[in-house]
């Protein structure tokens, strides 16, 4: 038989959560599957960028001391293609034709664009340069970056551009936070499998693939999604399992006062239990408890407060991992609908959320049923309704979390 539980609030739920000591592991990764990764150590430049002078355009290089008297001919003395250089310095009068983002004579100090050139006829050796160029159109060696700089810091979100960017320097693999292996289990008797028939009194398994594609979005490694019937000892052989292998572990179900909430009672018995209860709705039975080492976050089985917990507690655990804070940004909105109920305990509400003239406006988006799931989709914050004894007046202004990936 369980004890009483003794609830507090989010605030201090979250608190205890961030005070765990949560380990960020390094590891060195191949550059080409590091996209969304996170950067553990500042990316330095190896060398000067660009390495060498490089012509801006298409044209002819030549000295400063034939920069005068135009139009005039020059003799051309060689072609510089992208990637190839020219070993040789340029005479009087003497010319080489130059590409786009080739190297520049040592010599050369100005690049005269085609444009501003004419053929001589019959003379292939020939060029004519019709008039000077008012820039130099030459991007001088370490022009963007000099050797040291700083070229992405530590802790960003590697993309696309910033892989380019490293590639441009040669690398080949990139130092990143490890990603967070976490475990998945969902009980419940009245749990359905993909494919199976519809039966009374069961219900398909929805929190699985919701809290497995959740941990994924957030940038961990799913590593094994466990479905158990009510079962005591089965629920402790599958526990003891995945502690061993993941750094978290996240369940859905059996955490409330029944009979067959096993969850409740593994809490209860762990080395450090966090909480068992919480001053809020939906999802006051979420718990969160360290057993062996390992992070357990228990769940309510209730759709949307199982979503809603996520948000509150695992997703910014999952992003503390690899050095980062929680991508739920906290703001304050006005509310724009009354909501007429009110509660002993916090409300937590799906809402969805527009921003004019710089202020946030949230409403309620559909249902706030607990066990409700059709809202879960369109839903792009969850926003606080504090407990009280009459309902928030129109344009009160609430505690908001604006939801990524929305």
């Amino acid at each position: 038989m369980l004890e009483r539980r003794k609830p507090i609030t989010i605030e201090e739920a979250q608190a205890k959560l961030a005070a765990l000591d949560i380990p960020q592991q390094i590891e060195t990764i191949s550059l080409t599957a590091a996209n969304h990764r996170i950067l553990a150590v500042d990316a330095l430049a190896a060398y000067d960028y660009p390495n060498f002078r490089r012509s801006g355009y298409d044209g002819y290089a030549i000295r400063d001391a034939d920069d005068h008297d135009f139009p005039k001919e020059f003799h051309v003395v060689g072609e510089i293609q992208a990637g190839a250089t020219f070993d040789h310095e340029l005479g009087e009068n003497e010319t080489a034709r130059i590409m786009t983002g080739a190297f520049v004579p040592d010599n050369a100090a100005k690049v005269i664009m085609l444009e501003q050139t004419r053929s001589v006829p019959d003379q292939p050796e020939q060029v004519k340069i019709m008039v000077s160029a008012n820039r130099d159109n030459i991007t001088p060696a370490g022009a963007e970056f000099k050797t040291g700089d700083l070229l992405i810091a530590a802790g960003t979100e590697l993309n696309p551009g910033g892989l380019g960017l490293l590639t441009a320097f040669g690398a080949t693999e990139v130092q990143v936070y490890r990603q967070p292996r976490v475990a998945i289990i969902t009980t419940g008797t009245e749990l359905l499998h993909p494919g199976d028939a519809p039966q009374p009194g069961k219900i398909f398994n929805s929190n699985g693939p919701l809290i497995a594609n959740l941990v994924a979005e957030n940038g961990a490694i799913v590593t094994e999604t466990v479905q158990l019937v009510d079962d005591y000892q089965l629920l402790q052989t599958n526990l003891e399992r995945l502690k061993a292998t993941n750094d978290l572990v996240i369940t859905d179900g059996g955490v409330s006062v029944g009979d067959f909430d096993y969850l409740a009672t593994t809490a209860r018995d762990s080395d450090q239990l966090l909480f068992n209860k919480l001053k809020m709705r939906p999802g006051s039975v979420t718990t969160a408890f360290v057993d062996q080492g390992t992070l357990i976050i228990a769940l309510s089985g209730n759709p949307g407060a199982c979503y809603t917990g996520f948000y509150l507690f695992a997703e910014p655990i999952l992003r503390r991992f690899v050095g980062q804070t929680s991508r739920c940004q906290k703001v304050n909105a006005t509310l724009t609908r009354i909501y007429p109920k009110t509660n002993g305990y916090d409300k937590i509400l799906r809402g969805t959320y527009q921003l004019i003239d710089g202020q946030y406006q949230v409403q309620l988006n559909g249902s706030d049923v607990s066990g409700d799931l059709g809202n879960l989709q369109s839903t792009t914050c969850l926003f606080k309704i504090p407990h009280s004894h009459d309902p928030l007046p129109l344009n009160a202004e609430v505690e908001t979390w604006l939801l990524p990936y929305k």
